[in-house]
């Protein structure tokens, strides 16, 4: 007897969480934000002005990596960590 998986079946077995955990070794983000938000993703960041356009580098299940001004810095620390990058909008 075969059973054929439906999409409900395979929505209920693999939980959000399950599926960040899946990537976190090999999958981050690249997530534009701005200077004012930097604080509640980085709480030991040094205050930073306000309004400035900055880049941050999340682990798959969004763990904080790093932050910077250029897209191409926080692409190239995840490339010399062997992640693959994707963009969040």
């Amino acid at each position: 007897m075969t059973h054929d998986l439906t999409q409900n079946d395979l929505t209920q077995t693999i939980t959000p969480e399950i599926l960040a955990k899946l990537g976190v070794a090999k999958v981050a983000y690249v997530k534009p934000m701005r200077s004012d938000d930097i604080s509640r993703m980085f709480p030991q960041a040094p205050e930073l002005p306000p309004g400035l356009d900055l880049f941050a580098l999340v682990s798959a299940d969004g763990t904080p990596i790093m932050v910077t001004d250029r897209r191409e810095d926080a692409e190239a620390n995840a490339w010399q960590n062997e992640l693959e990058t994707v963009s969040l909008h």
